[in-house]
């Protein structure tokens, strides 16, 4: 059974899922959707992108609504084509994190060939602090694009432990971490999840719940996380990605009644990482 889990008195055959919107303040469309997500009331998470550039206002509604379960979106990658941003924390083609453009690699396989482990943790620290000097009490650490996966797994352990905050970390992932550099590492101090999910980009958006319901019900026991992109449809998204029909989708499809109901239905317990921080051990 999960530890998390089983500190929070659940059981084994429990399926817990944190509902997790990515990419806050990637755009404007992003802000209000989410506002109207959480109102709704199936959405129990989200995480903002500090070197974007509507951070500062995705960063003052979360400062208004303290009761907002926010994280900080460890941003190491800007992979649109003429949308893009820098690193809080350098300019340095050194630390491997700006590209010939100045910006952040746009891809997960460049800043990971590329990056410096001691840069990557500093540019990470950094958009921390940033998130805090605006306000924010982050509940939690993620990593877009999982960027900190793989090479930089050591990394984002490092930082969790540092700031004793519940990180999204599957435990496939730290099993490949481990047989890769052939460790005998001890459980870490924070909850690992087993099961991250979320509708993909392909298909027909209109068909969103119909596969949502379909993912929230083949959800296994343990601890999970599902996640989504939302936005509001404007010009401005459009403008900015061509998947712009899936982040509506997403705006749409979690606040549909149906699919509320069906997930209230199947006996999946909601939960936020503000929960999960009570299980941080180290």
């Amino acid at each position: 059974m999960n530890p998390a889990l089983h500190r929070l008195g659940f059981n084994a055959r429990d399926r817990v899922v944190i509902i997790h919107a990515d990419d806050i303040g990637m755009c404007e469309a992003t802000i209000p959707a989410l506002a109207e997500l959480l109102d709704f009331g199936l959405v129990s998470s989200c995480s903002v992108m500090v070197p974007c550039p509507w951070f500062p206002a995705a960063a003052e509604w979360i400062r208004l609504h303290p009761e907002t379960d926010a994280g900080v979106h460890i941003t190491l990658t800007s992979e649109w084509a003429h949308y893009r941003w820098r690193s809080v924390s350098t300019l340095s083609p050194a630390s491997g994190l700006v590209d010939q453009e100045g910006f952040l690699p746009r891809t997960t396989r460049q800043i990971q060939q590329r990056g410096n482990p001691d840069a990557v943790f500093k540019e990470a620290s950094a958009q921390v602090a940033l998130a805090r000097q605006f306000g924010m009490q982050p509940s939690h650490l993620d990593s877009h694009m999982f960027s900190l996966k793989g090479a930089f797994l050591s990394v984002y352990l490092q930082l969790a432990h540092k700031l004793r905050l519940p990180a999204l970390i599957d435990r496939k992932a730290l099993e490949r971490y481990r047989k890769r550099q052939a460790l005998k590492m001890k459980e870490p101090g924070i909850p690992i999840f087993d099961h991250i999910g979320g509708a993909p980009n392909n298909g027909h958006p209109e068909d969103r719940v119909t596969i949502l319901k379909s993912i929230f019900s083949s959800l296994p026991p343990g601890l999970s996380c599902v996640l989504l992109h939302p936005g509001r449809d404007t010009d401005e998204i459009r403008a900015i990605t061509t998947n712009w029909r899936y982040r509506v989708a997403d705006w749409k499809a979690f606040q549909s009644v149906n699919l509320k109901r069906h997930v209230q239905s199947i006996g999946v317990q909601i939960i936020t990482y503000k929960t999960l921080a009570g299980t941080v051990t180290a």
